[in-house]
Formats: C-alpha cells, structure tokens, sequence
C-alpha cells in the first residue's frame, strides 16, 4: 500500500527510499530476495533500515501472511540490524482467519498500524503500535504533519468498543465473502483473481471493461470500484448481511449476462 498508494508520501515527507520485493500470488516473500535486497554498508548507497510487510495483502485479494511467512523476515531483520513494519490495517481478518491471538502475529514486527475503520466497523480511526520510545516520536511527528486532533475522545471510545466487540464477527465477514465468490463462480464468463482468503473478493468477467462493470454494478446499487490489473474488488464487512450478498450476485450475474 505504501509503494502503490499515499501519493509517493515516503519519499516526499520522510525523506525515504522503497525498494520492492517481489511477492507471490498469496503476496509472500521469498526469504532469499529480501536478503539479497539489504544494501551492504557502502557510502555509494542508501541504508536499509526496515522490511515493511502487509498484512492482509490487499492487492492479493486479502492474502493473509502467516507465522511462517513472518519468521524468516524476522530473522533477516534481527541479522542486519533492520526494523520490520507490519501494515495490518486488516490484521485482525489475518489473526481470525488462522485462527491465533492477533498478538501471535504482531510479535513479529516492531511496529504495527490497524485500521479500527474497516472490518471492525469503527466510523473512523486507525493505531499504530510500538515501544513507548516508537510512539513517542511517532507522536511528535504526527504533530508536525498537522494529525494532531481536539477531542478525540468520542472516536477513542467508539474504538475501544470495535476491538472489545467487533473482532468475533471477523468470521461473519469471511463466510459472506465466500459465497459471493462462489455465487460469482457459477456466472458465465466469470473468473474469481484470485479465491478469496478473508474478506475480498477480486473478479474478472469477459467481454467486460472493468471501470465499465464497477461502474454499472454500482449504478444498480452494487458499490465496487476496478483495480489495477482489470479486477473488479467486492468488500464484506459489517452490514452486509448474507441476504444482501445474495442480492448483489443476482445483480452481477443480471447485468453481466446482459453484456456492455
């Protein structure tokens, strides 16, 4: 996400090169690879300092990267001296999905953000998480770029509530996202990219322009939108019930079946 998206924010506010790895079609990465992207200590060279990871993998349809796909990363981080960030805005979906404490998989990175906002249905807000000497200076640089909020309480609250609350009902998610999948399968012309692991859904329908489709669908009151690639991404989260997703694969294979 922060290669991809965040308007080149990396290299513009913090002053910091991205070098990429490559991932797999679930969004792992080869040990190896990561190894062989930490730059020797050279003064021609930028230092590496940090792997960042995503957790799910947003563009692999919600992979989920598991303990054995953090450990080696782990290892390469604590063998060069590196930092690992984990981007789990969906973390908690990955932790429900593999059936562990969120914490289990936390414990690999040294800091962590999670959206409250997404399938823990706060109305807004995300974490980041760390040692007390992390978020103090994440603090600081949260003022500088003008983040700081008056009375925040009311959305400190409504995010207490989403991790006490919300969390179980991951699975609910899961469960939807898995029949419209299967209902979309059974379309003609309809190519699921790929099956979905948590609570996306990522599609492909022949004959149709992906912009074109989103576009329609949501003119039918089916809200999506295209991805690079030419997928259309379907979301489940909490208020779609599995009645409404049912109704929204009756629309698809309606306006599909009908054509651009």
């Amino acid at each position: 996400h922060m290669l991809y998206y965040e308007a080149g924010g990396a290299w513009a506010v913090a002053g910091v090169g991205l070098r990429p790895v490559r991932n797999d079609a679930r969004g792992r990465l080869d040990a190896a690879e990561v190894e062989a992207r930490v730059r020797p200590d050279n003064e021609h060279f930028p230092r590496t300092a940090m792997i960042a990871v995503e957790n799910t993998q947003n563009l692999c349809g919600g992979a989920v990267l598991g303990e054995e796909d953090l450990a080696p990363l782990r290892t390469i981080a604590d063998d060069h001296g590196l930092r690992l960030h984990m981007d789990g805005a969906r973390l908690f979906n990955a932790a429900v999905k593999l059936g562990v404490p969120v914490s289990r998989l936390a414990a690999y990175a040294d800091s962590v953000s999670v959206s409250l906002s997404k399938g823990l249905g706060c109305p807004v807000g995300s974490l980041l998480c760390g040692s007390s000497e992390f978020v103090h200076e994440a603090r600081r640089a949260r003022k500088m770029l003008g983040g700081g909020m008056r009375q925040a309480g009311v959305l400190a609250a409504a995010g207490l509530y989403a991790l006490q609350n919300m969390v179980h009902r991951l699975a609910d998610d899961h469960d939807n996202a898995r029949v419209a999948a299967k209902g979309l399968a059974d379309i003609p012309g309809v190519t699921l990219d790929p099956a979905p692991e948590t609570n996306m859904v990522y599609f492909q329908a022949d004959r149709w322009n992906a912009a074109a489709l989103a576009a329609r669908l949501s003119a039918e009151g089916v809200l999506c939108f295209d991805e690079p690639g030419g997928r259309v991404r379907w979301v489940t989260h909490y208020g779609i019930e599995r009645v409404d997703v049912e109704e929204a694969v009756g629309v698809a294979a309606s306006v599909i079946r009908a054509g651009p």
